[in-house]
């Protein structure tokens, strides 16, 4: 069996799961379980690097792998897919995504299911059913407007699985901002989508309130997360302001798809930024024993 179409050799399929996974975005996963791992006190746990491990291209390719599956259609008619942005599929190709999820998944949730706390294991099943049914039936969340956005709060879940698994108490105000954050920017970042998704008969949140209507519904979430933030990080709550302002008054002042998109690389480099101004202090503060 192979895991796409036919390729030319072994590196060309593993090159084409790990395209269709969309690297750019590994951040999302990787950093927000690594920043899950930092708050529990540790500047590392061998316990947490299968995790860690799941959450490069496994748990991606989940992600994004079964998304392209679903979603061949609206990708046919976008012009982003086939890029660094994401990958356009064959319909050839979906039987071998599917099995290639499933084959790189299994080994981490059965070890997950032997090593793991059992509160750890039921939060990465929610983590990885939540990301499935995003984008397959019967649920579907893309597909159901405001839901759509909400369900990816589960964005924020490595900030309780981490905790979990190394027995330690989560950091509620990070687990619950990072939450609203990751409504906000789902929702936000939909609204380059928005014609596409119109064309393939498809109603998320950014198509039933528009451009506009998807800026307010965005800035309030990001609001809520920098009020979360700020109770954790005065400069990590600023920075949030900031780049969060910068992007929904750009698109109130001209609410269209297009620009949605060119605010697009913006809101792909928020989570590198904002990360890095959370993680690099908190790497300090461990490796000098001040953590409190």
């Amino acid at each position: 069996m192979t895991l796409a179409i036919p390729t030319r050799s072994p590196w060309a399929g593993l090159a084409r799961l790990v395209h269709i996974s969309r690297p750019v975005l590994w951040i999302n996963t990787i950093g927000t379980g690594m920043v899950g791992i930092w708050l529990t006190g540790r500047l590392f746990d061998l316990t947490a690097l299968p995790i860690v491990l799941w959450l490069t291209l496994p748990f991606n390719l989940l992600i994004y792998g079964v998304n392209d599956i679903y979603d061949q259609e609206t990708d046919a008619l976008n012009p982003r897919k086939g890029s660094v942005e994401g990958a356009r599929i064959a319909p050839a190709e979906a039987r071998s995504i599917a099995w290639a999820v499933a084959l790189i998944n299994a080994p981490f949730l059965v070890w997950f299911v032997l090593t793991l706390p059992p509160a750890a294991v039921a939060v990465i099943l929610l983590y990885a059913g939540v990301f499935v049914f995003y984008s397959a039936p019967p649920l579907r969340f893309k597909t159901r407007p405001y839901l759509d956005s909400l369900s990816n709060a589960a964005y924020a879940l490595p900030l309780l699985i981490m905790p979990a698994a190394l027995q330690a108490p989560p950091l509620w105000p990070a687990v619950v901002g990072l939450m609203a954050w990751s409504v906000a920017k789902h929702a936000f970042d939909a609204v380059q989508d928005i014609e596409e998704d119109r064309g393939a008969g498809i109603t998320t949140t950014a198509t039933r309130l528009g451009p506009r209507g998807t800026a307010i519904w965005s800035g309030s979430w990001w609001l809520v997360a920098t009020i979360l933030f700020a109770l954790i990080s005065l400069p990590v709550a600023l920075v949030n302001l900031v780049i969060a302002g910068i992007l929904v008054v750009r698109l109130l002042r001209r609410p269209t798809p297009e620009n949605g998109h060119r605010l697009y690389p913006l809101s792909v480099g928020f989570p590198y930024i904002a990360g890095t101004v959370a993680g690099v202090p908190l790497v300090f503060t461990l490796v000098l024993g001040t953590w409190s």
